[in-house]
């Protein structure tokens, strides 16, 4: 019997998006996303708001979760870590009930980070008392779900951490 190796399918997180709630993806296009791009360009649901700056994430989330709808922000780690005002400002100081989706760039499971974006992303997210899961494979999917309730009790910011690159089927 041969097993494939673990994979995260960009349809399966649009479909947990889904599942969740999520009716909006406020995100600046990257090279690795262009699979998660494409599945979510296909759900009708899912309504994809680009920004040009990751910091700019956070404002329009927050004007989205004033006007009665649900978004996530999927960014980069470097990103995450280049948009630390609006963080601290918007997220935190007005207590944004929004996910997170912060690719993980430089995780490495089995050896230690050397990209200085992946080491410092948890120690940021500490810092900032952002709760964090890690998804690695399409089997961790329910924490986004997961994730999304957390937001609503006290309102806060949650975060999930996407460890791999989006694969199709």
């Amino acid at each position: 019997m041969v097993t494939q190796p673990p994979a995260l399918h960009a349809q399966n997180v649009v479909a947990e998006l889904k599942k969740a709630g999520v009716t909006h993806v406020v995100w600046l296009p990257d090279s690795e996303s262009n699979f998660m791009y494409a599945a979510m360009q296909q759900e009708q649901a899912l309504t994809l708001v680009p920004v040009c700056r990751e910091g700019e994430a956070m404002a329009v989330a927050a004007g989205l979760i004033m006007g009665g709808t649900k978004p996530v922000v999927l960014i980069q780690n470097t990103g995450f870590l280049e948009s630390g005002d609006s963080i601290r400002g918007i997220c935190i100081d007005l207590k944004i009930p929004v996910v997170l989706m912060i690719g993980y760039r430089g995780f490495e499971k089995e050896k230690p980070m050397t990209d200085t974006a992946g080491i410092f992303l948890e120690p940021a997210l500490k810092m900032y008392g952002i709760p964090y899961s890690v998804v690695e494979e399409d089997r961790d999917l329910h924490r986004i779900s997961a994730a999304v309730r957390e937001t609503q009790q006290p309102p806060h910011t949650v975060a999930i951490l996407v460890a791999r690159e989006y694969a199709t089927p």
